[in-house]
């Protein structure tokens, strides 16, 4: 096929194919890794038993304290060409433990509720570092052309993630489900190598030599608890994503609930959870494909960012007019759609202003930390009303209520995102951007 038509259907301009297919493989390699993992996971939440959600939640936000200083205090101490191998073969490690351990105890309650956890942990670093490393390669004009395309890669990884795991798990076990995923994020390795090379040659100064001051991003452990705090940029984003938090814990409980009550055992819970995954999967890859540049393209990004907001809204609100599982279920995969395919690459691009330390440090802190204890926060309070007997009416109308500041901080953030590239608001070499 000609580069021409190629370079039309990805928005790439010559030169960029060769880092946009790196990157769609990338992207492909570890949401297929995840993919086969995460219809497992919900199923071991119900497994572990739904009274004790919260304290898995719990637990993966201890995990998430623990993780995030060790990534940062590795950020700070290795080259970048070493920090995201060095990341992922940690997280391969651990999924060979898991391999071995389903072998031996497969039962095991204990077992669930750790696999649980994990997996909430994994998913939320290793998509954190592709994206940070995203930023760092591409600059913010390339990322509003590109970032939707490779995204797409993703979403193709999560729609044949969840399809491998329905045809593979009643034939080899969850075991051997375990080590494919294993071999997956392996994967990756090469495409981290090659876009970093090709990143080199495009805009230099990015594979450093080991006595070069650049090499390492340097800072403190705490770096990026303390660039989030001091910046009103970064607390935006932090509130973006805790609000969506907030009420996405709110419906994934309703949702879990419906299917436990719909499913007797792990191995139907799990398929049909795949198919949920399925269908979220295919519906995000054509916001990816398709939408997402085009809104940017069309109502620039301040635009893009508002757009899931808006749509939540109006899913709460049909929720709240219509209680019925057939609205809930929609709703679950039109917002996980939009926030895989819409919202997480608009947010992304956001990061393409600002230094290294940012983003791999604060960015890191924002995606695992603060998100994962915004799900804390949103699980905890969905106990409280449950328990207080507030349902799925009155947890849709709280949940329309947070949309509405999620809206005007969005709108905010865009205009603060262009006013930067204009050269209106200066952008800072230190480390606090946004102020």
């Amino acid at each position: 096929m000609p580069a021409a038509p190629i370079r039309a259907l990805l928005r790439a301009r010559p030169g960029e194919e060769r880092a946009v297919g790196l990157s769609f493989a990338y992207f492909f390699l570890l949401m297929c890794s995840y993919y086969l993992l995460r219809p497992l996971r919900d199923a071991m939440a119900i497994e572990a038993g739904l009274e004790n959600l919260p304290w898995l939640y719990v637990g993966t936000f201890a995990a998430m304290l623990l993780l995030s200083p060790g990534f940062a205090a590795l950020a700070a101490r290795v080259r970048k060409a070493l920090l995201l191998p060095l990341t992922y073969a940690f997280f391969a490690s651990n999924l060979l433990v898991f391999y071995l351990l389903f072998k031996l105890v497969p039962d095991a309650q204990w077992l669930a509720a750790s696999f649980f956890i994990w997996v909430s942990a994994f998913n939320m670093f290793v998509v954190s570092v592709f994206w940070s490393f995203m930023a760092d390669v591409f600059r913010d004009e390339e990322a509003k052309r590109l970032f939707g395309p490779i995204a797409a890669g993703g979403g193709t990884g999560a729609i044949l993630g969840p399809l491998l795991m329905q045809y593979l798990t009643p034939r080899i076990g969850v075991d051997a489900v375990v080590g494919l995923s294993m071999l997956f994020l392996l994967g990756t390795l090469p495409c981290i190598r090659g876009l970093a090379r090709w990143a080199e040659a495009r805009h230099g100064r990015f594979v450093l030599p080991a006595d070069d001051p650049e090499a390492r991003i340097g800072g403190r452990v705490l770096s990026g608890f303390l660039l989030v705090v001091r910046s009103p940029y970064l607390l935006g984003i932090t509130g973006i994503i805790a609000i969506g938090s907030i009420a996405a814990a709110f419906m994934y409980n309703e949702f879990l609930r419906f299917v436990e009550a719909s499913y007797p055992d792990l191995a139907t819970r799990g398929q049909f959870l795949g198919r949920i995954d399925l269908a979220v999967n295919i519906t995000a890859w054509l916001f990816q494909g398709v939408v997402v540049g085009w809104l940017i393209r069309r109502i620039e990004l301040r635009g893009a960012l508002v757009t899931m907001p808006l749509v939540a809204l109006g899913s709460f609100l049909a929720l709240a007019a219509a209680p019925i599982l057939v609205i809930l279920a929609a709703g679950q995969v039109l917002r996980r759609a939009g926030e895989y395919g819409i919202a997480k690459p608009s947010r992304e691009v956001l990061f393409t202003i600002v230094d290294a330390e940012t983003k791999y440090k604060a960015k890191n802190f924002i995606d695992t930390v603060m998100q994962r204890g915004s799900d804390l926060v949103g699980v905890w309070l969905f106990a409280i009303f449950h328990g207080a007997g507030v349902g799925l009416v009155g947890h849709a109308w709280i949940s329309a209520a947070l949309m509405l500041p999620a809206i005007g901080i969005s709108l905010g953030l865009g205009r603060a995102f262009e006013r930067r590239r204009a050269g209106t608001l200066p952008l800072k070499d230190g480390p606090i951007p946004g102020q």
